[in-house]
């Protein structure tokens, strides 16, 4: 017979890429893990994972019940949502690391003071986890992902600029055009670690110009600049800089929201949802950042 705790220790371990990792999230130790996971596949007569170098991936049997193991996980959850605390439960949340570390982080201690009954997860990275495959429950993104599993929405829209500092100009001189650039330490990303062909900022200010340091990390690129460099930073991520051709370079981008359709309508989903976009909505012009707006509440 099939036991719940056997699905959802089955479904950590999906997550979490480990039964290790399982065990953290759950709280649990990694052999129960292992143990609930290996009887859940006698019930089954199946195999369910098998082991790389990269950690645990699901065979075709597994994959085959992911959705169905989601869907329960759901149907629980919204059970579970009728107890005392009206919004428990852990929301997993992905964004960009300019974006968390800057807008999100200062403001999630409040956040989750006011709803005790949350855990909230914050990857804040060079990069994105997928809803998709549920590494995490939402995520916001400098692109629409399309994939039907997934509710997507418009979340806020952001200015970048180029930035540098008044000491790195007293130094090198002040480039009076675009094509002086090439004569300075241009900061950007590296361009074959790339995450997200919105971040080709490069280009688009002058075609051909690549950086004379380079990093994956926008917090990198913050730091770097403002001890000696010039480069893309959205508005939000310049406090302490000079801009630099502010008529000229202005490159606008979009934040989206995406969330899996298994917990969308959850109580916890709906709760981290509005307050991302009360945070953004209450940002100033100054920030560059603004929220959009939907017709739909």
């Amino acid at each position: 017979m099939i036991q719940w705790d056997d699905l959802r220790f089955f479904l950590a371990a999906v997550r979490y890429g480990s039964f290790s990792g399982a065990a953290a999230h759950a709280g649990a130790d990694t052999a129960t893990v292992s143990r609930r996971v290996a009887r859940l596949e006698t019930a089954m007569k199946a195999t369910l994972f098998v082991r790389s170098a990269s950690g645990l991936k699901l065979t075709s049997v597994g994959r085959s019940i992911l959705q169905e193991c989601e869907s329960m996980e759901a149907m629980a959850a919204k059970v579970g949502e009728t107890a005392e605390n009206p919004v428990p439960g852990t929301v997993r949340l992905s964004v960009s690391e300019g974006f968390g570390t800057a807008i999100l982080a200062p403001k999630l201690a409040e956040f989750q003071s006011q709803n005790p009954g949350l855990t909230i997860e914050l990857a804040a990275n060079a990069g994105f986890l997928s809803t998709s495959t549920r590494e995490v429950d939402m995520a916001v993104t400098l692109s629409a992902p399309n994939d039907s599993r997934l509710i997507i929405e418009p979340l806020a829209e952001y200015v970048l600029g180029l930035f540098t500092t008044d000491e790195y100009l007293q130094r090198s001189g002040k480039p009076v055009r675009i094509d002086d650039l090439t004569a300075h330490s241009v900061v950007g990303y590296v361009d074959d670690l790339l995450y997200a062909p919105e971040l080709k900022y490069l280009d688009e200010i002058l075609p051909g110009l690549r950086p004379k340091i380079a990093s994956t990390s926008i917090q990198a690129q913050y730091s770097i600049i403002k001890n000696g460099g010039v480069g893309v930073l959205p508005k939000f991520l310049s406090q302490g800089l000079i801009r630099l051709f502010p008529n000229k370079v202005s490159i606008n981008r979009k934040f989206w929201l995406s969330v899996h359709r298994e917990i969308a309508e959850t109580s916890r989903a709906k709760r981290v949802r509005r307050w991302l976009r009360s945070v953004v909505e209450s940002e100033t012009a100054a920030s560059g950042l603004k929220g959009i707006r939907l017709t739909r509440p």
